[in-house]
């Protein structure tokens, strides 16, 4: 096993329509607004950027994102990631209700040469710090939906 690889799931219950949802999380340069651990986007170009996140553990994580995918209609955002983490993050959203069901499924491989280094003993404190972040981006992006 390596244990530097990755693979999350997240399922968020959003208070909005995929079509309310879907523009919010199309626009990653605007996360920092509403999603604390997400520290800074730049965009470099139409379809990449870089991104800095930060959860509780004192280290930041910098990456390049490349969309492979958006479809509005499907409900599909899939980057490529390449930098401290390698690999590809994807939502996808579907209608529950009035409202959405925001599935996020992650891949990654950690490069990070600190976090490689800790790779075992970290393990279940890295998947709890992606926990943690994951739980703040549901609440900071439920209430920018209802904010509109």
């Amino acid at each position: 096993m390596d244990w530097s690889h990755y693979r999350f799931r997240s399922v968020w219950a959003l208070p909005a329509p995929p079509a309310e949802v879907y523009p919010v999380l199309e626009q990653a340069e605007d996360y920092p607004r509403w999603w604390p651990q997400v520290r800074e986007v730049t965009r470099i170009d139409e379809r990449s950027g870089t991104m800095r996140i930060r959860s509780f553990l004192p280290y930041d994580l910098v990456f390049t994102a490349r969309e492979l995918r958006r479809d509005p209609a499907a409900g599909v955002l899939e980057i490529a990631m390449a930098g401290d983490l390698d690999g590809w993050a994807r939502w996808t959203l579907t209608t529950a209700g009035s409202g959405t069901r925001a599935q996020y499924d992650q891949e990654v491989d950690v490069s990070k040469p600190l976090l490689r280094r800790f790779a075992v003993p970290g393990r279940p404190v890295f998947r709890a710090n992606h926990a943690l972040m994951m739980r703040a981006g549901q609440r900071g992006l439920a209430a920018r939906l209802t904010d509109d």
